[in-house]
């Protein structure tokens, strides 16, 4: 139950998302439920092996700037998931950050709120 709660937040961020920002664009809430689900997945596969990545990259700097390297991070798999399918249009990478701290805000609200 948890996951599809997770799912339908991270739908609306990025509906939100698309409704409030002019470089992130989303047709509908249906395509927006289907870029949110292929942004968890990606997340969950590949958003670790990326904070590793940083993290020795950096030499441990982005471990102890968590925050910023998982914004980071998740505004890189916003921009594969936009260039992977056509149901996602970012018109640059600045968007793709905006829309990132955008969309983790979003579900911050979201989880206190249904806490």
């Amino acid at each position: 139950m948890d996951l599809l709660i997770n799912w339908l937040v991270l739908s609306l961020a990025v509906w939100i998302t698309a409704s409030v920002l002019a470089g992130f664009h989303v047709r509908d809430f249906k395509n927006a439920v289907l870029v949110a689900a292929f942004f968890g997945i990606l997340n969950f596969l590949i958003g670790w092996l990326f904070f590793v990545v940083f993290t020795v990259a950096t030499l441990g700097i982005a471990y102890l700037l968590a925050f910023l390297t998982r914004w980071i991070i998740d505004a890189i798999i916003l921009w594969l998931v936009a260039s992977m399918t056509p149901r996602l249009h970012i018109d640059g990478f600045g968007w793709a950050l905006l829309a990132a701290l955008m969309m983790a805000a979003l579900g911050t609200v979201a989880e206190w709120l249904l806490n």
